[in-house]
């Protein structure tokens, strides 16, 4: 059967491999130093995502849930040791508390949107759940990353303010109030700001996907707004659950602070 799309293959792509020219001769031009990172960087997102191809034309053939799952799960760890690695500073069991707020968060989402949303039958068909989920998990990830880092530093730089709190009588969760809400609102001005445009000044990838594989518009558009949907929850989740972990890891019993407990990446 004819594909309704336009297939690109090696010689397309390395067409549009010189489109990055421009960014190593502004590199080089300005010296900023970027050419070795970004070759690097293009190098091995191509090979990331032909890896990925391939690995993900063997999971469509697949009719268990168990490889497809598994699947699923080492995206989600990649997301959650990702998201730890962007902040720039740590505590004990920080990997941890990412790694259960992606996975909870990105989980529960997914596969709500999967079961009750677009209804796909069995649940985890990969055709649906591993897309669905790569979205999820890689604006979640974000997500977390802001959140958390802003709520250590807001912690450090706060430090006399909420320790005076303390001393004053608050509880930890009056001290830390601020902090917590001003780490949320970081978590989520991307996707705020992302959806304030949408449609507008930008189309998002996947929309824009379904419509150069042929699909109808309408329908493309109302896959769209399901996902982006999922995404604002999903962060929404993943950043709450993140600051939470990590309001606990700071604050002791004894509604004290313990930045001690705090370490430079």
């Amino acid at each position: 059967m004819k594909a309704s799309y336009i297939v690109i293959g090696a010689p397309e792509l390395g067409l549009a491999a010189l489109l990055m020219v421009a960014n190593f001769a502004i590199s080089i031009a300005l010296r900023l130093g970027l050419a070795k990172s970004l070759a690097i960087a293009s190098v091995r997102m191509v090979v990331q995502l032909l890896l990925v191809g391939l690995v993900l034309g063997w999971v469509f053939s697949l009719s268990s849930p168990a490889p497809v799952l598994a699947l699923a799960l080492v995206m989600a760890s990649v997301a959650g040791v990702a998201a730890v690695n962007r902040t720039r500073r740590r505590f004990a069991g920080i990997y941890w508390n990412s790694l259960v707020s992606v996975v909870s968060a990105a989980f529960l989402v997914t596969g709500l949107a999967l079961a009750g949303i677009v209804r796909v039958r069995p649940p985890y068909e990969p055709q649906y759940l591993i897309p669905l989920l790569g979205m999820v998990l890689g604006n979640t990830l974000n997500g977390i990353s802001l959140g958390l880092d802003r709520f250590m530093e807001q912690l450090d730089s706060e430090r006399v303010r909420v320790e005076t709190l303390l001393a004053l009588g608050a509880t930890r969760w009056e001290a830390a109030h601020g902090a917590v809400q001003e780490s949320l609102r970081t978590a989520m001005i991307p996707t705020v700001n992302s959806m304030m445009v949408m449609g507008i000044v930008s189309l998002p990838g996947m929309m824009t996907g379904q419509i150069l594989a042929g699909a109808d518009p309408g329908d493309a558009v109302r896959y769209q707004i399901v996902i982006v949907f999922m995404i604002a929850a999903a962060t929404a989740l993943g950043a709450i659950a993140i600051v939470l972990l990590a309001f606990r890891a700071l604050f002791d019993a004894h509604h004290r602070l313990r930045l001690d407990r705090l370490g430079s990446a």
